[in-house]
């Protein structure tokens, strides 16, 4: 039997996957992050790690004009360097370089990788990797009740093994099922996912409808 990877080295690996393809894709192909081109992806992901001043931008809308403006910066570097500093992982002085925060950093980019990859038609999930997806499976409890808590209904997310976190309290409930790593994908907010719904119709087309952005 195999040993549990780390967060940190299952982070790792979602890091160097996402700079491949990166390098493989190029600086102008399309995301699933709105207009953002794989090159905006990926300034993000360095503003993120190397610009604690902007970073908080990134989640406070009164602070974003100043993270748009360092990202912009960012975007207009090499995008090979880029690439290369994503790889290398943040800095000793990075608060995204302590410890704790590598089960975050899975997520990250888990989720960033995908948004690459199924940008493009033709995608398909990749196969499943226990220990990622135990992690993501973790942390999907609270990244649901962030994604769902405005939502008309209750919501309860479930893996196919019948595991559940229910997120969202409501008069009726639909229910998601799908694997942990497609159930993340749906509460980041994106339609790019292999999920099967339980519930009424109506419930149903209203937490499709919800808006999941964090």
């Amino acid at each position: 039997m195999s040993a549990v990877r780390s967060a940190a080295d299952v982070a790792a690996a979602e890091r160097n996957a996402l700079a491949d393809l990166f390098l493989e894709r190029g600086p102008d192909e399309p995301t699933l992050c709105g207009e953002w081109t794989t090159n905006d992806l990926l300034a993000h992901l360095v503003v993120r790690e190397r610009r604690p001043d902007a970073a908080p931008g990134i989640m406070i809308p009164p602070l974003a004009f100043w993270t748009e403006r360092v990202q912009s910066q960012a975007a207009r570097r090499d995008f090979g360097a880029n690439v290369a500093l994503i790889r290398s992982g943040p800095p000793s002085w990075s608060p995204m370089a302590l410890p704790f925060l590598a089960g975050v950093d899975v997520q990250e980019y888990f989720i960033h990788h995908e948004d690459v990859r199924r940008a493009v038609d033709g995608w398909s999930p990749r196969p499943p990797d226990p220990d990622r997806d135990a992690l993501l499976w973790r942390q999907l409890g609270m990244l649901g009740r962030l994604a769902f808590r405005a939502g008309p209904v209750g919501v309860t997310l479930q893996a196919p093994d019948g595991r559940e976190h229910a997120v969202k309290s409501g008069p009726r409930t639909v229910t998601i099922v799908g694997e942990p790593d497609e159930l993340v994908m749906f509460a980041s907010g994106r339609d790019e996912c292999v999920v099967a719904w339980q519930g009424e119709p109506a419930d149903v087309a209203s937490v499709q409808a919800t808006d999941r952005g964090l």
